[in-house]
């Protein structure tokens, strides 16, 4: 597998000279699985940069396309993805077991007057959703489990495995915190546990969790925890909050590592533009 990171960025999209090294873009990642399968997790605004480069490169592609939930800062980007609008493309459009009967309703209700001037039903492409809910699915040999995520509305993380190596991505995942349908702390460890690659949302600091407990997202000590516990090869802070600088983030991917020791695992936050190997 290979990861390119299209957008990092929690909350809402943040342009800006302040943000511009680690990225304004809201939550997009490519995973090309090992056989050349395309899988684009979230629809935030990085998706437009990857759809114009999908299309620059004449591909006629199926693409994969998993969405964590329908919060506006992991969709608002879908009626900007060229390829949505074009027949030679395929989205194979997957979620979780509990929202895979609403993802059509995510995508559709954006595209409905007056919140958008193209309809839904004037897509070029081919949409296709699940025919029922499951808990994991396969694609060409790459096994794809959903993960409940612990957060409002609920939402599903995912975990890849090919080959023997892993991924694990969870965004918009407060560790620590219950929220109805989410899971431990220790079971989220069990699931992270000696992955490749593990992609955690990491969007606030212990000061600021003060006034944002229950929100959605972790802290950057909680992720620490749970990088501890998991020992996976690598870890990637994600989410980034809209407010956190450049500068910012360096200071807070400096102290988790410090946190970690020589011993933990490498630790680095995600930046736009970012091509990571798993394997």
């Amino acid at each position: 597998m290979r990861i390119k990171i299209w957008g990092c960025r929690g909350s809402v999209p943040s342009p800006g000279g302040d943000t511009s090294r680690y990225g304004g873009n809201t939550t997009c990642v490519e995973v090309r699985l090992g056989d050349g399968s395309l899988v684009v997790i979230d629809a935030g605004s990085g998706i437009r940069n990857l759809g114009r480069e999908l299309i620059r490169r004449s591909e006629s592609r199926h693409i994969h396309l998993f969405l964590t939930h329908a919060h506006w800062d992991h969709v608002q980007g879908f009626p900007f993805f060229l390829p949505a609008y074009q027949k030679r493309f395929t989205l194979q459009v997957w979620g979780g077991p509990r929202n895979a009967g609403t993802l059509r309703s995510y995508l559709r209700q954006q595209l409905t007057p007056p919140f958008f001037p193209v309809k839904f039903a004037e897509l070029g492409a081919t949409l296709r959703f699940p025919a029922r809910p499951a808990p994991e699915v396969s694609i060409d040999g790459t096994r794809i489990q959903a993960i409940p995520l612990a957060h409002p509305d609920g939402g599903y993380g995912f975990k890849f495995s090919e080959a023997g190596r892993s991924l694990v991505f969870l965004t918009d995942n407060e560790l620590g915190f219950r929220h109805p349908g989410g899971l431990s702390f220790k079971h989220y460890a069990e699931l992270c546990r000696g992955a490749d690659l593990v992609l955690h949302d990491a969007q606030y600091t212990p000061e600021e969790y003060r006034l944002t407990r229950g929100w959605g997202h972790s802290t950057f000590p909680a992720v620490v925890e749970l990088c501890r516990a998991a020992a996976p090869k690598r870890f990637g802070l994600i989410h980034h909050d809209p407010q956190h600088t450049d500068p910012e983030l360096d200071r807070h991917v400096r102290d988790c590592r410090r946190a970690l020791g020589r011993r933990g695992a490498d630790c680095f936050g995600a930046v736009e533009g970012m091509e990571i190997p798993v394997g």
